[in-house]
């Protein structure tokens, strides 16, 4: 078996991680909440930008996290294809998992079937990543901490809707999502903790890309886009914004002048 180090570049990686997932969550919640209080094609656009910001958070702490991963005796490169499809399954996934929560009439009910749709997608997420690995030797997992991984998933995910339907003050959304990253993270190593290598020495060239040719540039890139999208969403103005604006406008328009004789 390998040595396995999840945190190679000590608590800088685990660290990052936490912040980009709570990134994520926080504009995702933030968009969620402006989703609800919206109509229309209004509505949809919102969620359309929270599923983006919440899978986009969710798969940059995976591959951040990724970064500090190292196991003795190999080198280790990533398959692209398979790296880009677990983007796309994070950001679809969660995109399902708001749109029932934004759209449900029952709440209950969509809580569960959105809760349990996203927790599964990030889980999916996660293990596709895994599977783009390449390296030289066997990956293999140990059942039971899968298990515990995924219910971490469906809880974590469950809980942030739960947070995008009942909390709406921007502090306790804050709070709710520094919760969520812990989550996110907390699925993430305890995913990691699963994973067995046994290893093949060999010096054949690996396919694939090494993660700091790959993964390194499109995590930052993916990271510009949480902090461009999360300066848009604080400067936009909220519906209760948007009325008062209204509402301070309707008092000010002239009346119009009487000219009956």
């Amino acid at each position: 078996m390998g040595h396995l180090d999840h945190a190679a570049y000590g608590w800088l990686t685990p660290v990052l991680s936490y912040v980009m997932a709570s990134i994520g969550a926080a504009l995702g919640l933030r968009c969620t909440v402006r989703a609800l209080a919206a109509t229309g094609p209004s509505r949809r656009n919102w969620l359309l930008t929270a599923a983006s910001a919440i899978g986009t958070g969710i798969w940059t702490m995976h591959f951040v996290a990724m970064l500090g991963f190292d196991v003795t005796g190999t080198e280790i490169h990533y398959n692209v294809p398979l790296t880009i499809l677990s983007l796309l399954v994070a950001v679809l996934v969660v995109g399902a998992g708001v749109f029932a929560v934004g759209y449900g009439r029952q709440r209950g009910r969509s809580l569960v079937l959105g809760g349990l749709t996203t927790g599964l997608g990030v889980a999916s997420m996660h293990y596709l990543g895994m599977a783009a690995l390449r390296l030289h030797g066997h990956v293999s997992y140990k059942p039971v901490t899968v298990g515990l991984s995924v219910a971490i998933a469906v809880v974590a995910a469950t809980a942030a809707l739960w947070a995008a339907l009942n909390i709406k003050s921007p502090l306790a959304v804050a709070g709710a999502s520094l919760v969520m990253g812990a989550a996110v993270s907390s699925m993430h190593y305890t995913g990691m903790m699963a994973v067995r290598v046994a290893v093949t020495p060999s010096d054949a060239a690996l396919p694939g890309a090494t993660a700091m040719q790959f993964i390194f540039p499109l995590a930052v890139g993916l990271g510009s886009y949480l902090f461009i999208t999360a300066a848009f969403v604080a400067l936009s103005p909220t519906a209760d914004e948007r009325a008062a604006s209204a509402s301070a406008a309707a008092r000010h328009v002239p009346h119009p002048v009487s000219t009956a004789r």
